[in-house]
């Protein structure tokens, strides 16, 4: 696909923005994302939603609730990353200067787009832009503060739940709300596929960051985030590809790979070892066997 050439706006017109959202068997949750959607104060956006190959009735339902909404069908489950560059390509057939990916077990704010675009157009080396993520469950509390960082010595992430104290550097943002600049996306390629699951949100950041592009946060664009909603399906498989997508993280980021993988390894086989999780050391050692099987293809281009 050749890149849509972007037409000079007006001044006082906003950014036309193309949301994509990723369901995989989770028509309830997406439901309610798009019922949200529809108190966005915001004038120019443009919905693409990816069936990410659902093997329930998602796609019937969510066409009952919003016929208008674009709906893309993979045919099968292409995994996180996949799914969503599917919908990428298809809305940067339009000339979108921003991308937001959204999950479909958030709701977001009225406000939140706007204050994302606001944060994004503040500063054109900003590549993403993350959200204040909240727990639906419990409002008040903070997931994550757009992102957090990254051990890279042994593969170990942690959330911010507050502005980084005196003026800190995120790691990563958060995939389950970021606006991302087409332009960045333009020259650093799309979401790594190799990245089944975990792990892609923190790639691209890194990628992003390593091409001179910077990530920021806009503190007043709430999300509510029910985390988790369609992983939590089969707790167990996450073990099998998270294990499988930090191997690869790692391999492509930490200075001392081998040792950082190890150390990764190390950790968590004797963390479910000791804590008797004996299927969770075997589903480890098979995403060990898919980091190794997988075709190492390079993250992709927008053709």
């Amino acid at each position: 696909m050749s890149s849509q050439p972007i037409a000079v706006r007006p001044n006082n017109e906003e950014p036309l923005v193309g949301c994509v959202i990723l369901n995989w068997n989770g028509w309830r949750d997406t439901v309610a994302c798009l019922d949200a959607l529809r108190s966005i104060e915001y004038s120019r956006m443009s919905i693409v939603l990816v069936d990410n190959g659902s093997t329930d009735d998602s796609v019937a339902r969510i066409q009952a609730a919003h016929p208008a909404v674009r709906l893309l069908q993979t045919g099968k489950n292409l995994g996180f990353s996949g799914g969503n560059n599917v919908g990428i390509r298809e809305v940067m057939r339009q000339e979108v200067e921003y991308i937001w990916l959204l999950n479909n077990d958030t709701e977001p704010a009225p406000q939140a787009l706007r204050e994302l675009v606001r944060t994004a157009e503040a500063d054109s080396r900003i590549g993403a832009v993350g959200s204040v993520l909240h727990y639906a469950s419990d409002p008040h509390k903070v997931q994550a503060w757009g992102g957090g960082w990254i051990n890279l010595w042994y593969g170990y992430s942690s959330h911010a739940t507050e502005p980084p104290k005196g003026g800190g550097r995120l790691d990563f943002l958060t995939a389950a709300s970021i606006l991302v600049r087409r332009r960045a996306l333009e020259e650093v390629g799309l979401m790594d596929d190799r990245f089944f699951l975990s792990w892609e949100d923190a790639e691209l950041c890194f990628r992003l960051r390593k091409n001179g592009w910077s990530l920021a946060v806009a503190s007043g664009a709430v999300v509510l985030h029910k985390v988790g909603a369609t992983t939590n399906k089969k707790v167990l498989t996450i073990d099998r590809h998270f294990t499988a997508s930090a191997m690869r993280f790692l391999s492509q980021y930490s200075h001392v790979p081998r040792l950082s993988t190890l150390l990764f390894l190390s950790l968590r086989v004797m963390h479910r070892a000791l804590t008797g999780r004996m299927e969770g050391v075997r589903l480890v050692w098979k995403g060990v066997k898919d980091y190794q099987n997988r075709d190492r293809r390079a993250a992709l281009p927008l053709a």
